[in-house]
């Protein structure tokens, strides 16, 4: 690769990243106004060809590895090093650093959309495969997104030392789970013309299933 090559290549990167910042909240407001509407425009996308995809907004995976990076950045701010980086037993030797850290939360909130993404597809005529699999994966990686900011934002507010700080990090918890819990219903009826009950049923599942494993996952890194 030339001079000239790397330049054009590297125009393409910084125009890439600098429109992260204009797209990336208008696609986190449209997952909040119109949460369903933005999980099929998900899936409607994979459907075109690669370079027509996601021209709007900020597509599903890396939605959700910003998120989990503006996690990470706030954290740093607010609360400095995480504590788990200074541990030196266990996996959690494995996290020497933020940016080890980093996949570390990626992993931990990618099971969530993993997960309910194969209860999905489980659930439907379809057989389970890569290609089946991957729409169900990007509709989730959005439906996670706001899920993972509130609750990211809560933990740390939670832990803060002052009373009203550690109410509102609560509220923001309760928020985070109530308006995942809700998408999630809305999602398996929609997607599988069930009923509420029936959805509600395979919403709770999926979630238990995501949350006990997160949480074992977290605790072999405690």
């Amino acid at each position: 690769m030339n001079f000239v090559q790397w330049l054009n290549s590297l125009d393409e990167f910084l125009y890439e990243l600098m429109s992260w910042l204009v797209f990336y909240p208008l696609t986190l407001w449209r997952i909040l106004r119109h949460p369903l509407t933005t999980m099929r425009y998900a899936e409607d996308q994979l459907r075109l060809e690669q370079e027509c995809q996601y021209r709007a907004t900020v597509s599903p995976p890396v939605m959700l590895i910003l998120t989990i990076v503006l996690i990470q950045g706030l954290g740093l701010a607010v609360d400095g090093s995480n504590a788990i980086i200074g541990r030196r037993h266990g996996l959690a030797s494995l996290v020497d650093d933020n940016t080890t850290l980093l996949f570390l939360r990626l992993a931990l909130f990618g099971t969530f959309a993993l997960v309910l993404a194969a209860r999905k597809v489980h659930r439907s005529a379809e057989d389970l495969d890569r290609d089946t699999l991957k729409p169900a994966f990007y509709a989730q990686c959005y439906a996670i997104s706001p899920f993972a900011l509130l609750l990211g934002g809560g933990l740390s507010a939670a832990a803060h030392f002052r009373g009203e700080v550690q109410l509102a990090g609560l509220a923001a918890i309760l928020a985070a789970f109530l308006f995942y819990g809700i998408v999630q219903i809305r999602w398996f009826r929609q997607a599988l013309r069930q009923s509420a009950w029936r959805s509600f049923l395979d919403a709770s599942i999926g979630m238990i299933v995501s949350i006990a494993a997160t949480v074992t996952i977290a605790l072999l890194f405690a």
